[in-house]
């Protein structure tokens, strides 16, 4: 059986002060705390990951809010912006929001077709509210202030900026089963047809771009979704078939991880659909906890002495 790409799984970016953070998605955005954990390798910051219901792969963005480490840039290997898809008609109520929280936005658009709102969160982050051409029937997490006619149903599309095109674009043709399908420019448009949703992926030359610098207001990686295990160990062998540095599976306790960078110098990770948000915690409490995983429970008390107070 062929091994599919179900396009993006999660993306994941650094914040620096995790209240302003926590406030901006869940109260001005709308979106649900799914998790609240820490980061594996640092368990004295925080790992929130905000979403829908659920957590459902697809919509689901995650932060590092490191407390002062200072305003990154975007640069060359990065993801540089964020698409959420929202309804037809909503635009009208997010830039109204947007003025009422004085959050920094742009003029409305259009890009390959379909209108959008470009705007930043606190610490500088590009994200974009999209209306999508096809059906996006995914139900959004609503709030008493947003409702399912205004709110994010999930990702819509990620953009990568680098500078030179055809290995990248290798990756997600021969390997992720993506096609190419519009060019704009210096933007090239890639799409997976095995999910209807949260399955673009744009890729923005720049041939003499720099470096960014990878810290609050930029993304640390982009995860692309599989079904399961058996079917991210068939992309591992094949990447490595390919020459490419890739880590061994790492439990994440909520989806199994492989890391590695694509030639463009973007930080991919390959993550499983299982076992999912549920496991430690039930769906009506998701985010009310501080989780742990296992081998930093036995230093809970130290790890909350270390982490700041989110007030909700």
């Amino acid at each position: 059986m062929k091994e599919h790409i179900l396009g993006l799984h999660h993306i994941t970016a650094i914040s620096d002060d995790a209240q302003r953070n926590y406030d901006f998605y869940t109260k001005v955005m709308g979106l649900r705390m799914v998790k609240k954990t820490v980061n594996f390798d640092d368990p004295g910051t925080y790992h929130f990951y905000f979403g829908n219901e659920t957590g459902t792969p697809g919509a689901i963005l995650t932060f590092f809010p490191w407390e002062g480490i200072g305003k990154g840039h975007n640069g060359t290997g990065m993801a540089t912006e964020i698409g959420y898809s929202v309804p037809e008609g909503s635009l009208v109520f997010w830039t109204d929001r947007f003025n009422e929280h004085k959050i920094s936005f742009a003029e409305q658009t259009e890009r390959f077709g379909e209108i959008l709102l470009p705007f930043t969160d606190p610490d500088g982050l590009n994200l974009s509210l999209i209306i999508p051409k096809g059906l996006d029937d995914r139900k959004p997490w609503e709030t008493a202030e947003i409702k399912a006619a205004q709110a994010t149903k999930g990702f819509h599309s990620v953009t990568l900026t680098i500078r030179h095109l055809d290995d990248t674009a290798r990756i997600l043709t021969d390997v992720f089963g993506y096609r190419q399908i519009a060019q704009e420019g210096k933007r090239y448009r890639f799409v997976t047809d095995a999910v209807p949703t949260a399955s673009i992926v744009d890729i923005v030359l720049e041939e003499n771009g720099h470096p960014g610098r990878n810290a609050a207001g930029t993304n640390h990686h982009v995860a692309f979704r599989v079904k399961d295990e058996a079917t991210q160990m068939a992309f591992h062998e094949k990447l490595l078939s390919m020459g490419l540095r890739i880590t061994s599976k790492i439990n994440r306790d909520y989806f199994f991880s492989l890391y590695f960078r694509e030639p463009g110098g973007v930080l991919f990770e390959i993550a499983t659909d299982n076992p999912g948000f549920t496991v430690d915690e039930p769906l009506a409490e998701l985010g009310s906890h501080l989780k742990l995983p296992k081998q930093h429970e036995g230093l809970r008390g130290e790890i909350e002495k270390k982490l700041p107070i989110i007030k909700k």
